[in-house]
């Protein structure tokens, strides 16, 4: 849930770098020179410097040619990358081993902490948590940029439901955002559509296999309505990976699903009673 000490260390070694070079520019704190002398200042004086940047993100250019600090070409995309922020409201709907949900109007992302995991960041936090953040790609993930400004508010079932639906789509559309960068996004998508599509052969051979099912003269009445229910299950697994757009082809299929359970229901209650 959050970065490693020496990804951690990079980043606010580049970040102070970048504001420094802001607050010169700017003169916002103009007794404050060197990167040394702004990192040891208080968070609350460097705010107004942080808020500065992304209200001045040209700055990045100039910054980046003339690169005061020396950094290297690979430090340098990073800071580059940063032209690509997201500043706004988000609500932190929940803490994963692997990233802290946020969400955005109806987008939902991954998020990484910094030095310390969301869960010693918001120790004390009920969730859903709403929260003024600014997110930030890095090294192909995405990161908040050290500052949480919460609000004071509570939320009732009804918005925490609304929450939770939209990270569970997000999550079964495959529509989480992991990274900022296109390539890296899209590269993830591809992978899991190329293990959704090895399951074509499995599906095709537990088929073949269920084509076999026939309820004969005088077998159990639960046969005929237990092997419809196999068969028409087999059918919504098939459409699901060869068409899984196509709602109304799964929506029809699971209707037959349906019918087959209802069968099966029928069968069972008549049985109880003779």
């Amino acid at each position: 849930m959050k970065l490693s000490t020496q990804d951690a260390n990079l980043y606010f070694k580049l970040m102070w770098s970048l504001q420094n070079y802001v607050n010169l520019k700017l003169e916002i704190l103009p007794e404050i020179v060197t990167v040394d002398e702004y990192e040891e200042l208080p968070s609350s004086k460097k705010l107004g410097v942080r808020n500065a940047l992304y209200e001045h993100i040209e700055l990045i250019d100039p910054y980046l040619k003339e690169n005061p600090q020396k950094l290297s070409s690979a430090e340098l995309e990073i800071i580059r990358s940063w032209k690509k922020f997201q500043r706004g409201d988000f609500f932190i709907e929940r803490l994963l081993k692997k990233y802290a949900v946020f969400i955005g109007g109806d987008q939902v992302y991954a998020v990484l902490a910094l030095y310390e995991s969301f869960d010693e960041v918001l120790p004390y936090v009920r969730l859903p948590y709403y929260t003024k953040a600014v997110l930030l790609p890095f090294k192909g993930k995405i990161i908040y940029d050290g500052l949480l400004q919460g609000y004071a508010i509570s939320f009732g079932g009804g918005i925490k439901n609304d929450l939770k639906e939209t990270y569970l789509a997000a999550k079964q559309n495959g529509q989480i955002i992991e990274s900022f960068d296109p390539q890296k996004q899209t590269a993830k998508n591809a992978v899991s559509k190329q293990a959704i599509k090895e399951l074509g052969p499995i599906i095709e051979e537990i088929s073949q296999q269920a084509k076999k099912l026939r309820s004969s003269s005088g077998a159990p009445a639960i046969h005929s309505p237990a092997f419809s229910l196999v068969k028409a299950s087999i059918k919504l697994a098939k459409l699901a990976i060869e068409n899984p757009n196509d709602a109304d082809e799964l929506w029809k299929a699971l209707k037959k699903i349906e019918n087959a359970a209802r069968k099966a229901e029928t069968v069972l209650y008549r049985s109880e009673y003779y």
